[in-house]
C-alpha cells in the first residue's frame, strides 16, 4: 500500500511543477553553522535558547537565523487542547502585507476550516534588537481541511484507500507548494511564503541571527517541549532572504543543517524525478523535502530513513548482521543519488501524530566532517540536547539551572556520533511520548541510551548554603589544608572520601576550599589546582551523580577566578 501511495503521490505532484526547474548553483561557500536542539519532558521557555545562540554568534553571518518549536502550550496560543492536537498551524510570512487578503482568498478561505487567525506578535521597533532588515509579518492560522474539500481531493486523486489524516497532510503540502510557487518562487519580487504548516509546531525565521528571532517575535516566555535554533544563511542560494533561512519544513517536521552539500545537483535531480521541487533556492530545503519523502510518503521506519540519508559504508557495513546488510544494500541502491554528500549534520524537530510522540533527531554524515555533540540529563526531569559545540549545551543547562533547581548545569552524558557506524548508526533520537510525557533516547538501531538509575540527583546547585559543620570532615580537612602547598593531598583526601558524603557535605568541602583560597596566593593556587583535578578526573562518588559533583566544584572554581583582583 505504501508503494502504491508513493507512486500515486509522485504522479499527482507532476501537475504542481508546471514550468519550474530546480536551480543549480556552481559556487559553494564552506559552512560552519551554529545549531542547537533541545527536547525536554517539561516545557522550556524560549529565553533559555538566547545564551547558547549568543555563544555561537560567531558561527552565524547575520543573514539568516531561525527557530522551530514543537509541543506547544495551548493556553499560550489561546486554543483548546483538541484544536492544538488536531488542527494544522499554518503560518504565512507576508513580505508585502498588502497581499494578505489575496493569499487568504486564494489559498486559505476556500479550502480550510479556520479556528483562529491572528498576527504573530512582535516588538514595535525591529532595529532595537539589532536587525537591519525588517522581518515579515507572520499570520498564524489554526486550520483543518474542509471536509467536502478533502473528500473531493481524495476522490479526484484516487486515494480512497488511504488514511484520511495522511491524505489531509498531502493536501496541506500541495496547497502550501502552490502558494509558494505563485507568491514566492515565480515572482521577481517575492510577496509571501509558508513558514510552517505542521500540527503542534511553528517555525519563524529572519534575515538576522537566531536570538533576534526570539526577541523580535517575543518568544522569551513561549513554551515548547522541543526547540531547534540555527545561525547562518544556507550555503547554496544567491539572495539573503527570510524564506531561505533555516529551519525548513516537510509537513510535521523542521530540519536544520550544519555544513554543505557537494552533490546538490544530484539531489535536486533525484527529487525532480519524483516531482519534488525546492522552491526556496537552497540546498537545505532539498534535504527537508528528501526527509519528508522518506518518512511521510514512503513511510520508512526511522532506521531506514537515516540509512538512506547517511549510508553505512566500508568496514562498518561488513560488521552489520546479514539481514541488515541485505536491507541496507537495497536502500543504498535505491537512494544513493539522493543521499547528501559533503560535510553536514542534521537536527530535526518533529511531531509524529501517528505514533503520538514528539522527536528530536540528530544525524551525523558518514565522513563525520561536521561532528555534532549530544548530551543527556536524567533526574527530576529529562532533557536531551544536540549542538554544534559543547559550550552551547552547557550554556543552555546553566540558564535552565539558574531558574529551575530540577536542572543541573552539567549533563550526565556527553558524546559524539560516528557517522554510519555499525554500533550506533551515527544518529540519536530523543522521543517524548504524548501520554507518559517520558523522554527516551535511542540510537539509530533502537538501543536505549540512559544513565544509572540508582544515582541521586541534586537540587539547588545555585542555591545551596552551608547548613552545618560536620566535625569529622572539618577536623580532617583542616589538617589537609594546613599543608597549604600540597594540592595533590587535598585532591586525594576528597576523592577518597567523597563517596561517603551527602551533597550538603560536598558543598561544605567546596566552600571550605574557597575560604582556604582567600588566605593568600599559595593557598589560592593550591585550591585552583585541587578543584581542577576534582573536575577533570574520575573517582567514586558513591550514590551521587558525577554531573552534580562537577557542577558544585565548577561553581566554586568560577567564584575563585572571579575573586582574583584585576
Amino acid at each position: 500500500m505504501v508503494l502504491q501511495l508513493s507512486s500515486r503521490i509522485a504522479t499527482l505532484r507532476n501537475a504542481l511543477l508546471g514550468s519550474l526547474n530546480a536551480p543549480v548553483y556552481k559556487s559553494a561557500v564552506e559552512g560552519g553553522c551554529g545549531v542547537i536542539g533541545v527536547a525536554c519532558t517539561v516545557p522550556v521557555k524560549g529565553r533559555h535558547l538566547l545564551q547558547p545562540l549568543l555563544q555561537m554568534h560567531n558561527r552565524g553571518n547575520g543573514k539568516g537565523g531561525g527557530i522551530a518549536a514543537v509541543g506547544l502550550s495551548h493556553k499560550q496560543l489561546g486554543v483548546s487542547k483538541r484544536v492544538l492536537r488536531e488542527y494544522y498551524i499554518l503560518q504565512v510570512a507576508y513580505l508585502d502585507p498588502e497581499y494578505r487578503r489575496k493569499v487568504e482568498e486564494e489559498f486559505i478561505n476556500p479550502y480550510f476550516t479556520i479556528e483562529v487567525a491572528e498576527k504573530v506578535p512582535t516588538i514595535q521597533d525591529y532595529k532595537s534588537v539589532g536587525l537591519e532588515v525588517k522581518p515579515p509579518d507572520v499570520w498564524r492560522y489554526f486550520v483543518g481541511v474542509d471536509e467536502d474539500v478533502l473528500n473531493r481531493f481524495i476522490e479526484r486523486s484516487n486515494l480512497e484507500w488511504l488514511d484520511p489524516r495522511r491524505a489531509e497532510d498531502e493536501f496541506v503540502y500541495r496547497n502550501s507548494f502552490a502558494l509558494n510557487k505563485k507568491y514566492y518562487a515565480s515572482l521577481g519580487e517575492k510577496k509571501a511564503f509558508v513558514v510552517s504548516h505542521g500540527k503542534n509546531m511553528i517555525v519563524l525565521k529572519i534575515v538576522g541571527y537566531a536570538e533576534q528571532v526570539i526577541r523580535y517575535y517575543r518568544l522569551e516566555e513561549f513554551e515548547a517541549n522541543i526547540w531547534i535554533g540555527h545561525q547562518r544563511y544556507p550555503t547554496k542560494g544567491k539572495v539573503w532572504h527570510p524564506g531561505g533561512a533555516h529551519p525548513f519544513i516537510g509537513v510535521h517536521d523542521a530540519l536544520v543543517r550544519n555544513g554543505d552539500f557537494a552533490n546538490y545537483y544530484s539531489m535536486t535531480e533525484y527529487l525532480k524525478q519524483r516531482n519534488i521541487y525546492p522552491p526556496f533556492l537552497t540546498d537545505t530545503k532539498a534535504a527537508a523535502l528528501y526527509w519528508d519523502l522518506l518518512t511521510r510518503v514512503y513511510q520508512y521506519p526511522l532506521e531506514y530513513a537515516i540509512e538512506a540519508i547517511a549510508p553505512t559504508t566500508e568496514r562498518d557495513f561488513v560488521m552489520l548482521p546479514e539481514e541488515k546488510r541485505r536491507i541496507y544494500k537495497a536502500i543504498q541502491a535505491t537512494h544513493i543519488h539522493g543521499s547528501p554528500d559533503g560535510p553536514w549534520f542534521f537536527i530535526i524537530a518533529r511531531n509524529d501524530p501517528y505514533r503520538r510522540c514528539f522527536q528530536l533527531i540528530g544525524i551525523t554524515e558518514t565522513s563525520m566532517l561536521r561532528p555534532q555533540v549530544f548530551a543527556l540529563q536524567e533526574g527530576y526531569v529529562k532533557i536531551g540536547i544536540i549542538a554544534s559545540e559543547r559550550q552551547a549545551i552547557d550554556a543552555l543547562l546553566r540558564s535552565l539551572a539558574l531558574e529551575d533547581d530540577r536542572f543541573c548545569p552539567v549533563a550526565d552524558l556527553y558524546w559524539y556520533a560516528r557517522g554510519g557506524s555499525y554500533t550506533d548508526g551515527g544518529a540519536f533520537i530523543f522521543t517524548i511520548d504524548y501520554d507518559s510525557k517520558d523522554l527516551v533516547c535511542t540510537d539509530k538501531f533502537g538501543k536505549v541510551i540512559s544513565v544509572a538509575k540508582w544515582k541521586k540527583p541534586c537540587r539547588s546547585i545555585y542555591r545551596m548554603v552551608v547548613k552545618h559543620n560536620p566535625k569529622n570532615i572539618s577536623r580532617e580537612l583542616d589538617y589537609v589544608l594546613s599543608k597549604k602547598k600540597s594540592y595533590t593531598e587535598i585532591y586525594d583526601y576528597i576523592a577518597k572520601n567523597i563517596k561517603y558524603w551527602d551533597y550538603d557535605e560536598v558543598f561544605y568541602v567546596a566552600e571550605s576550599l574557597k575560604i582556604f583560597a582567600n588566605r593568600g596566593d599559595e593557598e589560592r593556587t593550591a585550591a585552583i589546582k585541587a578543584l581542577t583535578l576534582l573536575i577533570d578526573r574520575r573517582y567514586d562518588v558513591g550514590d551521587k551523580k558525577r554531573s552534580c559533583i562537577v557542577s558544585i566544584f565548577e561553581e566554586k572554581l568560577f567564584e575563585l577566578f572571579s575573586s582574583i583582583p584585576p
